[in-house]
């Protein structure tokens, strides 16, 4: 199957298919961003398709509608609408693959992109020919050698007057910056390609070293990762391997810096992505969805402690008893003999029980206790319990375990304080 836009590489790959005999189908997306225009161009596809006997798959999309539900960027919701669509034809009519009409100035561009951006050495790999389940046969043809060709075939296409525009970062760099360089460097795009094809040599090489780093290193406990921090603090080069590690979460070069020193951070402490974090806990880096509440649990395996978690700072500390103690929903004192190490700072379960301060040493569900308490049903979703040794210690804002109160005679306390993050 090929896509088709009506512009002129996809229309000599289109060319090119059938005159080899080769057997196809063409998809063609209209994106309904240029109006007309955008209908001129599945027009020239259809006629295409009907003077060749090809059998011809189109679409129209509300592009802008669907970036205005997602929050995304109008090309790259284009390109979500189109390969998704793409894929699901594949399976309808079982296709082998899709091809598409890149060729070396846009592998070129891509490549400058990725560089620019920052990238690992995945970045630099271009454009791949072949991903499993789109090719891209026009890779060894400059965009010059297409055009050329198209002239002297009498292939008809259509300009995309978008392409003109310097409103997309590719454009820009298309009509600013390769201009530039080919000044500098005749033949640049054609070099720039050989030396892409010796990059995506060296990634298998470097891959195969990669994964081997992943496997020693990373360790899954349910939705969470753990990295050890002794081990990672004695891999060189440490920065490479960091990026390798956790870009797959959403983390970027610029964040390196911030990564490493995790490595020496105190419990607590940790760097953001769009989608993920990641904590120090101790002896570990841990990798956690964004909002560290969806972890499974955080460990806190000394003091003093700082954990930030859904909109609240947790401060542990170890202090002598002080002459008043004063308590309240967000700051408390427990004995220091209830508090083995490590801690568990999580959200409450159902079936949780515990044996609430000022009640008489009678157990009582956490669940009841909320419900007592007139506790919002949204509300009830964000409450943290501090445990020790599966004991509950303190169902955080509200209860301290009568088992933990602080007795006459005690040198020592353990003192919790939540703060609201503003």
């Amino acid at each position: 199957m090929l896509a088709v836009s009506g512009g002129i590489d996809s229309m000599v790959l289109a060319h090119l298919f059938h005159s080899s005999g080769i057997s196809f189908a063409v998809a063609h997306c209209n994106f309904g961003l240029r109006g007309a225009a955008s209908d001129a161009d599945e027009d020239l596809v259809r006629a295409w398709c009907a003077a060749n006997g090809v059998t011809l798959h189109a679409v129209r999309f509300d592009t802008k509608a669907s970036a205005a539900a997602w929050k995304t960027g109008t090309q790259e919701t284009a390109r979500k609408l189109r390969y998704d669509w793409f894929a699901s034809l594949m399976q309808e009519h079982n296709y082998a693959r899709v091809a598409t009409a890149h060729h070396a100035d846009d592998n070129a561009e891509t490549f400058l992109i990725n560089v620019f951006r920052g990238t690992g050495l995945h970045g630099l790999h271009g454009i791949l020919p072949d991903n499993g389940k789109v090719i891209r046969p026009l890779l060894f043809a400059g965009r010059y050698q297409i055009k050329a060709f198209a002239e002297a075939q009498g292939i008809v296409w259509r300009e995309d007057e978008s392409n003109q525009s310097d409103d997309y970062l590719r454009n820009a760099i298309r009509h600013r910056l390769v201009p530039e360089i080919g000044s500098l460097f005749p033949g640049f795009v054609s070099t720039l390609n050989d030396n892409i094809v010796r990059f995506r040599e060296a990634e298998l090489l470097y891959n195969t070293a990669v994964e081997k780093e992943r496997k020693n290193l990373i360790e899954q406990r349910g939705a969470d990762f753990y990295v050890p921090v002794r081990k990672l603090k004695k891999r060189e080069p440490l920065s490479t391997i960091c990026y390798e590690l956790f870009s797959q979460f959403g983390f970027s070069t610029a964040q390196l810096p911030d990564i490493t020193g995790l490595l020496e951070a105190e419990t607590g402490r940790y760097v953001a992505s769009a989608t993920h974090r990641i904590i120090k806990d101790r002896d570990f880096l841990v990798v956690t969805t964004h909002a560290v509440a969806d972890t499974d649990l955080i460990h806190i395996h000394e003091v003093p402690a700082v954990i930030e978690t859904e909109g609240y700072r947790y401060r542990f500390s170890m202090q002598d008893v002080p002459d008043v103690l004063k308590t309240n929903e967000d700051e408390v004192y427990l004995s220091a003999s209830a508090a083995t190490f490590p801690l568990v700072l999580r959200r409450w379960r159902t079936g949780d029980y515990f044996y609430p301060f000022g009640m008489g040493m009678k157990k009582k569900k956490v669940s009841r206790l909320l419900i007592d308490m007139k506790v919002p049903l949204h509300e009830k979703e964000h409450v943290w319990v501090v445990e020790s040794r599966g004991r509950i210690l303190w169902l955080a804002g509200y209860r301290v375990d009568e088992r933990c109160r602080v007795m006459p005679g005690q040198q020592q306390v353990l003192k919790i304080e939540r703060k609201a993050i503003s």
